[in-house]
């Protein structure tokens, strides 16, 4: 686009097409990157996204393919990755740029939200700030990470047919799609309420009753359907992160780890993707110093809130209200999900951070606010970028989670797995030893042991594992399936059939 066409588009259209372009070239990179981590089970090795059968079969089918646990609803990124497929032919780089777009997308749409409360000014800040967050790269650079994109641009639209448009049919929709994409989109509700409260788009008690009757409506069917589709699968059920802890210690650990969620969200200077067992421990007690922490830091954010709000900069306090609303989906405070932090899981939350910095910037001086915002650009930028070459593909996903894990049995576990795709069986046998060694309640480290074991036909150390494997998780349907389907990928027919042979017979007993 030329110089003079520039020119002619308003303010509103140049913002927009700045923060979009900015979103996706420090995303260039991931044009590179391949098919890494759960890529691997929920694309390559769904059936669905091998046919544009899968377009329609998405929305009676789970986002996990059954032999991985049939775990969760999202049919929407399941249809995404269909046509991708199908008109890439399955070119990894296709995939790649249609995450950029998404990511672009919601860029803009932060941008678009912040200028129509606080003008042109607020709206490119927050729109470049959100589209450089380091934080993203897990979501934008690994393909799974497209329910995230998804879901929170069905977010942020709903939220803002409701706030701006007061416009409860296309609210509920957005709605819909944002649920069908990922389950945190039911925020919105408590997103769109927070606003109503400091003031934001406030409409009649009777508006607001039809708002949250449409609302209640549809999450009601969408997590119904959910449930129809959902109860005749296994799940994954034993994700490790709490194995034997109580609910109380559940929910210490949850807010010890807002300090780190802070970090992230503030200072992103250090990224993993891994945050397991034992590089994260649960909390037990109220006197555990990562527990107080968490506690001063919400509290932190409960007061930076009561400041914007008697200050009178709602849109400021609506923003950090919006991070602590979307993130509560991820806290494991109301609901243990198994994970204790999660980087792509920030996403969202990321949002409300764009919101009210951007809006509080742009109210300080000019020659103040443009070269730190230049400066938080240029940096968040170099950094993403740095960070996304990461997610290239199961070798730097593993090798990175090693350096920066090095306690977690993630790691090990991750390269016991390419060695034995890789045709190196005892290599691998010995790194499951030491991911179960390192950690000994994941029934996946000696599963893949015993697989490795059966790759080298020995029946005896197979044994010796599949034992372990009865102690930890019983008959253990789901892994067993999952391992089976790895070994039978991998060309091994033996090794899978012996698999589900054990299987069979776990099967027969009372």
């Amino acid at each position: 686009m030329t110089r003079l066409q520039l020119s002619h588009l308003s303010t509103g259209s140049r913002i927009s097409l700045g923060v979009g372009a900015c979103a996706v070239v420090v995303y260039l990179g991931a044009l590179a990157n391949r098919f890494a981590f759960d890529d691997q089970a929920i694309i390559l090795m769904n059936p669905l996204v091998h046919s544009w059968a899968g377009v329609w079969q998405a929305f009676t089918h789970s986002y996990w393919p059954p032999a991985f646990g049939g775990e969760f609803y999202r049919p929407l990124p399941i249809v995404s990755y269909t046509v991708d497929a199908q008109v890439g032919h399955g070119a990894a780089w296709l995939f790649h740029l249609v995450n950029l777009l998404w990511h672009a997308a919601v860029s803009v749409f932060v941008a678009v939200l912040a200028r129509r409360w606080r003008g042109d000014t607020a709206g490119l800040i927050a729109g470049l700030l959100f589209a450089v967050h380091p934080v993203h790269v897990e979501a934008v650079a690994n393909l799974v990470g497209r329910a995230e994109l998804m879901a929170a641009l069905f977010t942020v639209a709903s939220v803002y047919a409701a706030l701006v448009w007061d416009n409860v049919g296309w609210s509920a929709a957005a709605l819909t799609a944002g649920i069908l994409c990922k389950e945190n989109a039911a925020v919105v509700p408590g997103l769109v309420i927070w606003a109503w409260l400091l003031g934001i788009g406030r409409p009649s008690r009777a508006r607001m009753l039809v708002f949250v009757a449409a609302w209640t409506l549809v999450i009601a069917a969408c997590f119904w359907v959910r449930w129809l589709v959902l109860h005749g699968y296994m799940g994954r059920g034993d994700l490790a992160a709490f194995v034997g802890a109580d609910a109380l210690s559940v929910r210490l650990t949850g807010i010890a780890e807002l300090t780190d969620v802070a970090r992230l969200i503030i200072f992103p200077l250090h990224l993993r993707v891994d945050y397991s067992p034992l590089e994260r421990t649960s909390v037990t007690t109220p006197l555990d110093a990562r527990f107080i922490s968490g506690v001063a830091t919400l509290a932190l954010l409960l007061v930076l809130i009561v400041l914007a709000w008697r200050r009178g900069r709602k849109v400021e306090a609506f923003g950090l209200g919006w991070i602590a609303i979307s993130y509560v989906p991820a806290s494991n405070l109301l609901v243990p999900i198994g994970v204790l932090v999660a980087e792509r899981a920030l996403y969202l939350p990321t949002v409300g951070l764009a919101l009210a910095a951007g809006v509080w910037l742009a109210e300080l001086r000019p020659s103040f606010y443009r070269p730190v915002v230049a400066a938080l650009v240029v940096l968040g930028a170099i950094r993403t970028a740095w960070r996304v070459p990461v997610w290239r593909d199961d070798n730097s996903v593993t090798l990175s989670i090693l350096n920066d894990s090095p306690n977690s049995y993630v790691g090990p576990q991750f390269t016991a797995s390419i060695l034995l795709r890789a045709g190196q069986a005892s290599r691998a046998l010995q790194y499951y030893r030491d991911a179960h060694a390192i950690y000994p309640y994941d029934p996946r480290s000696v599963l893949g042991a015993a697989d490795a074991a059966l790759a080298l036909r020995n029946r005896v150390v197979a044994d010796s594992f599949f034992a372990v494997a009865d102690r930890l998780c019983g008959k253990c349907r789901m892994h067993y399936l999952a391992e089976a389907d790895v070994a039978r990928a991998r060309g091994d027919s033996a090794a899978a059939d012996s698999l589900l042979a054990r299987l069979a017979r776990l099967d027969r007993l009372p």
